[in-house]
């Protein structure tokens, strides 16, 4: 059943039909997990950390690291230090050519890493290929990296001790909880095996935790039978890279679908000429699960809220607010 105060919020209906003979709450099609609008909570609540860090003079401050000029990742910082002005942090974006070496890059690194104006910071990639991302990751400061890349980060994950957490992970087990569908004692399989994805939110998941607690099956471009797993699965979610990897007959009856993949789609009535996909047969898939999250609108949002979240946090953690 879904928590009363976040149904009222992310307008979900409070009121679920169990079907004793099957043992799922049924429904004709599945709700829809609306991203945007669970992003649009957790802002607003960010907001007013944010004011009370403004109280104690601290101003949270996320800084960007661009290099090169390639147009997604100039577009998508752009919009996250938007996201930052809304939320009421500061946002700078350190813009370097193409050209820089990896020594000047992490001579940046080192000096945004000492700078108490910044509390989150973010190395765009792709990176040049003068430039090692791994050497890069290493370079951030752990309690800085908003990203949480840092293998310090993700060990952090995976004992289940306070730091950020990986962003789309994150936001993935947000989506769940404030749609009413608490991992706790559920079996969560996860399609994909990625750093950015399926390893980190099988960690953030199985810890002994609120939110967590959940039985963990990984499945991933080695698994005989995926089609097997991904049906024993109370909640799915899927990471795998490709459009359609799940289609309904993969997915069991009532279960909660979480789609991770942007995957685009030539599509010739867009002007951009594609449109985006998710990894799930969306159409199919929502006549069989309970909740599905849609592509777009569903993770996308999440993450850059989560990117904040984990800001707000360092912040709080610099005046002891926080764990």
């Amino acid at each position: 059943m879904l928590d009363a105060k976040n149904a009222e919020l992310l307008g979900y209906p409070g009121v679920m039909t169990e079907d004793s003979s099957l043992g799922y709450a049924s429904r004709v099609t599945a709700q829809i997990i609306d991203g945007l609008a669970v992003s649009a909570v957790i802002r607003a609540e960010l907001k007013e950390r944010v004011i009370r860090l403004r109280e104690r003079g601290v101003e949270p401050g996320l800084a960007f690291v661009i290099v090169g000029d390639d147009p997604a990742s100039i577009s998508y910082v752009r919009g996250k230090a938007q996201a930052c002005a809304e939320t009421g942090m500061k946002s700078e974006t350190f813009h370097l050519p193409a050209t820089t070496s990896q020594g000047d890059l992490l001579a940046l690194i080192d000096r945004l890493n000492v700078d108490p104006a910044w509390h989150g910071m973010i190395v765009q990639l792709p990176l040049p290929p003068q430039i090692d991302p791994s050497v890069v990751a290493l370079a951030v400061d752990p309690d800085k990296d908003a990203d949480a890349l840092h293998p310090l980060n993700v060990g952090r994950m995976l004992a289940g001790t306070p730091g950020p957490k990986s962003c789309t992970p994150a936001g993935v087990q947000e989506l769940l909880v404030r749609s009413g569908n608490d991992p706790a004692g559920k079996h969560v399989v996860i399609v994909g095996r990625s750093n950015l994805v399926g390893k980190p939110l099988a960690a953030i998941l199985m810890q002994k935790a609120p939110g967590a607690n959940a039985t963990v099956t990984i499945c991933h471009t080695g698994t005989k039978d995926i089609a097997h797993h991904t049906r024993q699965a109370d909640i799915l979610v899927v990471a795998a890279g490709m459009v359609n990897a799940v289609t309904a007959e993969m997915v069991k009856p009532g279960a909660v679908v979480i789609d991770v993949g942007t995957n685009r789609v030539e599509d010739a009535s867009r002007r951009s000429g594609y449109r985006l996909a998710g990894d799930v047969d969306f159409a199919a898939v929502k006549e069989v699960a309970s909740y599905i999250s849609p592509v777009p609108g569903g993770v996308g949002p999440m993450t850059v809220t989560m990117l904040l979240a984990n800001t707000v946090a360092a912040a709080e953690r610099s005046v002891g607010l926080g764990p």
